[in-house]
Order: structure tokens, then sequence, then C-alpha cells
């Protein structure tokens, strides 16, 4: 970028976290671009234009990119009673969020046509407060609908191999899998997968009731692996882009390294709930802690963990899959009945700093998992890391504070957290979406096309 340009915006940080770790920086900011960055105690070349705003980010917070979540139910529209589009991205502005990418189902209608996106989009469009992008659905019958699709501007296609848990978006047979990566190959596309084998599924125990033991038997371990196993089956045969959605299971971790290794095209997340929360902790009836693929035994966690440390797991992303609290079975604690997902689109940033500090992980590492991983596996250009010529969107964190979740505080629709009561370290105090303070009253975000 040009070095003898003015500004429209200055920030000041001691500690700015980049993508090669913390470092002191002044940023200089044009028309939403960050256009110059001095590090390690230098002055910026450029110049600032009169009026210029000047942030000064305190002794206390760290500068971080906006974080970038792909993994989002917004539900909008059809189902905006469980989430839409104005409160999922205030939310996420204020975990830091700036970017999202909505999923494709929840919404009436499912995004497997232009049609369903364009409604999506014009959906969307009047309520963002942060930047919002789209994946599209493979379902069973759709691969025609998988190009235009892409040339309309998807970031990749999902798709279930067992029951999503809504009728209209049903799950593909592994052929029928492999069928659409083949042509989601063909024009370097991305399938993202519910990686849940049906056949596994219909051998396990099921379950109608309070204790979480006997839900954890109904989505076994072997689920997981016996269908990233088919995944990889699928990408080697095809040489398809393929990724592994909320992984839970680490039994596939050695699977998936393999692969990796062997040069597959294959990316995995995980989730903050998987790494802060153990199956043992879990109370018998607590409905607001289930989840499809489910929470795991604390030495799963831990190997969860590790498998982020040594690279087989890529990034971290929320999976916010909400709904009302009717659906949630509060009441009656039911497992099996009640709907599986975990709210944390605004806590996702400080639940995580939480866990990793006790292990001694670097917040830059958190940041990369939670920013620039998620935006190169999706390929969501200009975003991610604090760099020239990537949009100037910030997250301000006071990384020692510490507060205690209120689920009523919350910007999500549905006030239901399974963080809720929980103390946590770390605040967002500020967010930026093109160097403009994200303002909870006037929505600003701009709906994201791919390239």
């Amino acid at each position: 970028m040009s070095k003898d340009a003015t500004f429209d915006l200055v920030i000041h940080a001691e500690r700015a976290v980049f993508p090669g770790g913390i470092d002191s920086a002044r940023i200089g900011v044009r028309d939403g671009r960050t256009v110059e960055i001095a590090r390690g105690g230098d002055e910026l070349s450029g110049t600032a234009s009169a009026g210029v705003d000047v942030i000064e980010v305190g002794s206390d917070e760290v500068l971080l990119p906006g974080l970038v979540d792909t993994h989002v139910h917004v539900n909008d529209p059809g189902r905006a009673e469980w989430e839409g589009f104005a409160s999922a991205t205030r939310a996420a502005a204020a975990g830091g969020v700036t970017t999202i990418v909505d999923m494709p189902l929840n919404s009436l209608p499912p995004t497997v046509d232009v049609a369903a996106l364009e409604t999506k989009r014009e959906v969307a469009g009047p309520k963002a407060f942060v930047d919002v992008g789209f994946w599209g659905g493979a379902i069973p019958g759709n691969t025609s609908e998988l190009r235009p699709l892409h040339e309309a501007g998807v970031y990749g296609f999902k798709c279930f191999l067992e029951d999503s848990g809504v009728e209209e978006f049903p799950p593909l047979e592994p052929a029928e899998m492999q069928t659409d990566m083949a042509e989601i190959a063909s024009f370097d596309g991305m399938l993202i997968v519910h990686a849940e084998d049906h056949e596994v599924m219909t051998g396990a125990p099921k379950n109608s009731g309070p204790k979480f033991s006997d839900f954890l038997a109904t989505r076994p371990r072997e689920a997981e692996n016996v269908a990233i196993a088919r995944v990889i089956d699928a990408a080697r045969a095809t040489g398809a882009r393929a990724h592994i959605l909320h992984l839970s299971s680490a039994d596939a971790l050695e699977q998936i390294a393999a692969a990796k290794a062997e040069g597959i095209k294959l990316t995995v997340e995980t989730c903050p709930h998987y790494l802060v929360f153990s199956a043992e902790e879990i109370p018998d009836g607590a409905t607001t802690h289930k989840c499809c693929p489910p929470i795991r035994e604390e030495s799963n966690r831990e190997a969860l963990w590790q498998g982020l440390i040594d690279g087989t797991i890529d990034c971290i992303v929320s999976d916010h899959s909400p709904s009302t609290a009717e659906l949630k079975l509060l009441d009656t604690g039911d497992f099996g009945a009640a709907w599986g997902g975990i709210s944390s689109l605004q806590l996702g940033l400080s639940v995580v700093w939480t866990e990793a500090a006790k292990r001694g992980i670097d917040l830059a590492e958190v940041v990369r998992w939670m920013s620039a991983a998620p935006a190169a596996v999706a390929r969501v250009e200009n975003k991610g890391a604090i760099a020239e010529g990537n949009d100037a969107d910030f997250a301000v964190f006071s990384p020692d504070e510490e507060w205690t979740v209120r689920a009523s505080d919350l910007y999500h629709r549905n006030q239901i957290s399974a963080y809720d009561a929980r103390t946590v370290r770390g605040r967002v105090t500020r967010t930026l979406l093109r160097g403009a303070p994200v303002d909870f009253d006037e929505p600003r975000g701009t709906l994201l096309t791919a390239r």
C-alpha cells in the first residue's frame, strides 16, 4: 500500500496481535482499509487528515484483528424466533467477531439454490451489524444447483451424513456425497461436512431422558470416526477440498493427521464447548449443554487441545446453534427430545482464552485459531489479520479482566447459555468494522461474496 497517503483514523496500541506475534503498533486507516502499519516504536510515514480520529488502546488492552466465525446458524428467515440477523450480528460484534459465515439450514427456505440465497441476502442486508457471508447446502438431488450457488458467491457447501434435525435439509448418502465432491472439485469449491455416520448411529442406543451419560451413548465416537474416514476417502478420490465441522471425537485425530500428511485437501474445526466443558461435569437434565456431536470426556477435551497445538485441528468456530427456550425443554431436561445446539457467538473468545491461558497458550495463538485460520479455510478475503490491505476490522480486548457471564445480558435473541454464571477471563471492550466503531443501533455490515 502507498505510504504517502493521508489517514482518516490512526490507532496506537502498545500491544497488537499480528500473524507473527504481539508487538506495539501505529496503524493508519483510510476508507475502511488498513493502509500503513508502523511497528515497534516506528512512526507512520503517512499523514493524518484534518480532524482525524485517533484511538489509543490502553496499556491493559490488546488490539486484535476482528474475529472470523465461519460456523453460525442465524435461522433467518423462517425461524427468526430462534435467532435473527440483527440479534446474531450484534452478539458477534460484542464478542469481537466482525465477520460471520451463515449456515444454510434452519432458515426457511434452506440455502440450497440461488433463489433461496437471494431471499436470505435480502433479509440479512438491512440487519447486519457485522459482515456476513453465506454457505450453500448440499442435499439429495441438488447437485445441479452447486455450481450456480458457487457462481453466486457462497463460500462452499454444507452436508450432513446423519439427520440434520430439520426435515427440509436431509442427509446425503456417502455415494452422493462423493458425487457432489466431484462436482465441487471441478470449480475448486469446498464441501463442509457434519460427520456422524448414519449406519453407526442406527446401531447406537436410543435415548429419551435426562441422563447425560445416556445421551452421550446415543452419539458414540465411532459415528464420527467412521464418517470422517468416509469424507477422507471421498476427498482422496475426487481431489476436492473437504472440511470437517465441529470435531468432537479426538479418536479421529490420527486419521486426520495421516490424511493431511498424504496431501489430501482436508481441514478441521472444533468449537469452544468441546474445549471448555467435559462430560463429567454436565449435570443430568442440563439441556443447555446438548449439542451434536456431543461434549465428551475430560481426556477427550485435552486431546482436542493437543490437536490444536500440533496443527491437526485448524481453527475454532462457534457452531452457534440457538433455539427458543421451549425447544430446549428446560423444564423436563429430556436430552433425547431437546434441540441440540449451544449458543456462544458473543462468548467464544473469552471462554477459549480462559482455558488457553490455563494451559500456557499465547493470546496470539488463540487469535490465529479464531481469526486468520477460519478466514483461510473458507477463503474469506481481506479478513483475519492486522495487515496492510486488509479491512480495518479490529477488536479491543482486555485479556486479564475477569467477569461472570449472565445469559440475560447477551445479545442472543434467546438468552439461554451453557456458560451462564461461569466466570471467565478476558472481555472485548470495543469492536471496529472497517475502521468505524460498531454502532449497536445502526447496522453497517456488508454482505460478502466469495470470489
